[in-house]
């Protein structure tokens, strides 16, 4: 049976956290458990891939989102962004294919969902828009229920270059035409490439009027030493996940 973390004392809590320093980004970690009722292994993962500072720290994030959204959706997209995402792959190297990765996160989904976050649901993979005759294939294509909207994610093996932005905002286009719902919000698009160029990138979306987050993302493997011995092994992450133990 999987122990919750709300379930879990409080000191329970704090003790896996005594080795985080920081009192605010203490309370962040426990806030966030609670939130989303980590187990005790998940939220030793978090702490381990150091989502506080992959996930809290807004200055560090590229995006449009507070210019071409809503106040408030605008905010909560940008606390939703990541920077890095962490992906586990497996025992690929680091001149995998596209095709290669989305094998690997989507053979993986749990652990894909964990990392993208609370609220994202699964649509599909490689989906398919027909528009005039021509096909199009979206990378990866998420709902997220807290924000109501659809979440576009273009995978790229390969520093960000300026025409990534356009084809993602044709896909957001897209979406928004052919799939948002009345009582949907506006189509949110993630760039995910292995080098996000800072500058190129908010050049690049400074006139873009769809909402689009750029990130960079690594392999599991390459996380900090420090970090990755705090880890729970991927055996142990997958049994918490489907309940297993």
């Amino acid at each position: 049976m999987q122990h919750d973390v709300a379930k879990l004392p409080w000191t329970t809590i704090t003790t896996i956290m005594d080795k985080i320093k920081d009192e605010q980004e203490r309370l962040w970690y426990a806030e966030k458990a609670l939130e989303n009722l980590w187990s005790r292994t998940i939220l030793e993962h978090q702490i381990g891939t150091d989502l506080y500072s992959r996930q809290a720290l807004l200055d560090n994030k590229i995006s449009n989102y507070k210019e071409t959204l809503p106040i408030e959706l605008g905010k909560r997209a940008l606390e939703m962004l990541k920077d890095p995402y962490v992906f586990d792959i497996g025992g690929y190297g680091k001149d995998v294919l596209e095709k290669d990765v989305e094998d690997a996160l989507v053979y993986n989904i749990t652990n894909l969902l964990l990392e993208f976050g609370n609220g994202f649901a699964f649509v599909g993979r490689q989906y398919h828009l027909e528009i005039e005759g021509e096909d199009y294939y979206i990378d990866l294509l998420f709902y997220n229920l807290n924000l109501k909207c659809y979440v576009v994610v273009e995978l790229k093996t390969v520093k960000f270059i300026p025409e990534f932005a356009g084809k993602l905002n044709f896909y957001l286009n897209a979406v928004d035409m052919l799939l948002k719902k009345e009582d949907d919000n506006p189509t949110i698009g993630i760039l995910l490439c292995r080098d996000e160029h800072k500058l190129t990138a908010e050049l690049a979306l400074k006139d873009i009027n769809k909402p689009i987050g750029v990130a960079e993302y690594k392999y599991l493997q390459e996380i900090p030493e420090y970090l990755a011995n705090n880890l729970p092994s991927i055996e142990t992450l997958e049994k918490r996940l489907n309940n297993k133990d």
